[in-house]
């Protein structure tokens, strides 16, 4: 499943192993306002889930520079949508890719606006998560569709 996270600091998107979507919202219901706070949540019970979206991100940014982000598009142009590496969402290429459902779909944490929207989720409704969503409504997070 592809994860895309929105905080005050960017975007970023990555592709994970479908059980981490109940951790995350877990997280946006525990109160993470950045990414770097949501990681930490799910790295309690996912550790190297961390370690692989840190890792990734230290790769994009060196081979990627404001204005000059060809490794990232021929990476996006070379890969399969499941393999793609973790990146920022820096222009319209990578926004559409990180839009881009991965056998089990999509989901974008924005955790600036406190939504979650499932673009392609045939993994679990995340409103069937009923005590994770009591949590998140309690908190003010709108979970669309």
């Amino acid at each position: 499943m592809r994860f895309t996270v929105l905080d005050e600091a960017g975007t970023v998107s990555f592709i994970a192993d479908c059980e981490v979507l109940p951790l995350f919202v877990s997280g946006c219901a525990d109160g993470a306002t950045r990414f770097e706070d949501l990681l930490g949540l799910v790295a309690r019970r996912r550790p190297k889930l961390r370690e692989y979206v840190e890792s990734g991100l230290a790769v994009f940014d060196e081979h990627n520079v404001p204005g000059s982000y060809g490794a990232i598009h021929g990476a996006l142009g070379y890969y399969e949508p499941q393999a793609t590496p973790v990146f920022r969402v820096v222009d319209d290429r990578t926004r559409q890719a990180s839009l881009q459902g991965v056998k089990a779909g999509v989901v974008v944490f924005n955790l600036r606006s406190r939504r979650i929207v499932q673009i392609q989720n045939t993994y679990s409704e995340i409103r069937k998560m009923a005590g994770k969503v009591r949590r998140l409504e309690q908190a003010g997070w709108l979970i669309l569709p």
